[in-house]
């Protein structure tokens, strides 16, 4: 498998799609961390900003950017022969699969990598993070970890999708939904018990008094709902995002099930699929 993956980081060096991607994430950190720093100088507020509000943003959108550059650097191999080439000189197609999956997952840490260096321009405004050295790592460990998920799943796609767009197109689409699925299930988690209304009187606008919420989720519901945002990877995404990470065991082996599981069946199926 070592001529495999020097074989495929070579390749990844000279792709275009992949240093794009680098240098959007680039721009995309040092644009979001500036403009953190520009609230935190305008605010005249006693609200304390800190670089942690901003460092983790990147978890909401580093899916993206593995499907799009997983699907764009392997979705020529079945066009291009590239698959069918390494079988006929002797690579099993179990090694195959698994350096695919090395480089996937290598590719996104580096993009990701590139946001936690670029967002660092923040550092001289906003100050070193307030969680903790040991929290930050921990931080840091669930976001290689649901990375590495994310590139499992987004390698059975670029393993068993023979055309490049449709490859792409996929890709995008499962992202898009299983941010989706979380978003749902982390809106309804975050309604609150009681709610107040609005009605109008002699003196104006009033606010009503406390009342239960219909929307409020409760036992057995709720916990389903918040096992499923710490299982799915954008779900961790989105605690991450949110700092508001409670079951760091739970997301550490949510992402190594996921990750075991796909490549599993990713492999299994790889290895019945004809080739032409």
């Amino acid at each position: 498998m070592n001529k495999l993956l020097r074989s495929n980081f070579s390749r990844l060096w000279r792709d275009k799609i992949f240093w794009l991607c680098m240098g959007a994430m680039l721009v995309y950190a040092a644009v979001f961390m500036l403009n953190g720093c520009r609230q935190a100088v305008m605010d005249m507020s006693e609200y304390q900003y800190s670089i942690d509000q901003y460092y983790f943003h990147f978890a909401l959108s580093i899916g993206l950017f593995c499907s799009v550059c997983g699907s764009m650097f392997f979705g020529t191999d079945y066009n291009d022969g590239t698959i069918r080439n390494k079988i006929i000189v002797g690579h099993t197609r179990t090694d195959i699969y698994l350096a695919s999956l090395v480089t996937t997952f290598a590719a996104t840490l580096l993009i990701m990598s590139v946001w936690l260096v670029g967002a660092l321009i923040a550092v001289p405004a906003l100050g070193f993070w307030k969680m903790g050295a040991l929290r930050l790592l921990l931080y840091l460990l669930i976001a290689v970890l649901f990375v590495m998920a994310l590139s499992a799943v987004c390698t059975v796609i670029n393993m068993l999708s023979s055309g490049k767009a449709n490859t792409f197109l996929i890709s995008i689409l499962l992202f898009i939904g299983l941010l989706l699925l979380a978003s749902m299930f982390y809106n309804g988690l975050c309604e609150p018990e009681m709610v107040s209304g609005v009605q109008i009187t002699q003196n104006g606008l009033d606010m009503t008094e406390p009342a239960p919420n219909p929307n409020y989720i409760t036992g057995l519901r709720r916990e389903i709902y918040d096992f499923a945002v710490d299982f799915l990877p954008t779900g961790q995404g989105l605690r991450m995002w949110q700092l508001e990470i409670a079951h760091p065991v739970r997301m550490i082996v949510s992402s190594l099930f996921i990750t075991v599981v796909t490549t599993a069946g990713g492999v299994f199926a790889f290895k019945k699929k004809n080739i032409r």
